[in-house]
């Protein structure tokens, strides 16, 4: 597997464009979530604006600081998917949010590509000083909880979803970072 982390640049704009709809047209048909949030939240089609609105820079009332990056098949030159880092927790996040929310775009589900992507963000955790990340999910997402586990998630409780009870459960795992 030939992967690696990149931040989105002006070379990807159209691989973006391209990945962005297929992850929306899977959303329309099969009711799967957005995740990660950061990635659908503006219009990647002024994409200038995309890139400099993509991270959180400061701490505010409601957000944190964030790190956006692209999972890269270097050998396809194909973006795979991307995560967002939270560089800390508030306590929304400290909840159900989490420091990692993650996502790999349809057509590349279940070949392994999520265990790696989030083997790579947490080595981005550890630069960025997380000694300790926590990830969540939904209880019905059966992939991302063998994600997790693969790297070292443990369980530490499940709660309802805050936003709608009637929602599967949320599972929190926390990883412990190696120095």
């Amino acid at each position: 597997m030939n992967v690696q982390l990149i931040r989105l640049s002006k070379q990807y704009q159209e691989q973006l464009g391209e990945m962005i709809e297929e992850w929306k047209s899977d959303q329309e048909l099969n009711h799967t979530n957005r995740s990660p949030w950061a990635i659908f939240r503006n219009d990647y089609h002024d994409f200038d604006r995309y890139l400099d609105e993509l991270d959180f820079k400061e701490l505010s009332e409601k957000h944190v600081p964030t790190s956006t990056f692209f999972l890269l098949d270097n050998d396809r030159d194909r973006l795979l998917g991307a995560v967002n880092i939270r560089h800390q927790l508030n306590d929304r996040l400290l909840l159900d949010g989490g420091h990692i929310g993650d996502g790999i775009r349809p057509s590349e589900r279940g070949k392994g590509y999520a265990t790696e992507m989030i083997r790579l963000a947490l080595l981005e955790c550890q630069k960025l000083g997380i000694d300790k990340v926590l990830i969540c999910c939904s209880k019905d997402n059966v992939a991302s909880q063998r994600t997790i586990e693969k790297n070292g998630g443990v369980l530490e409780n499940e709660i309802p979803d805050p936003d709608d009870p009637t929602e599967p459960m949320v599972l929190r795992y926390w990883i412990q970072i190696k120095k």
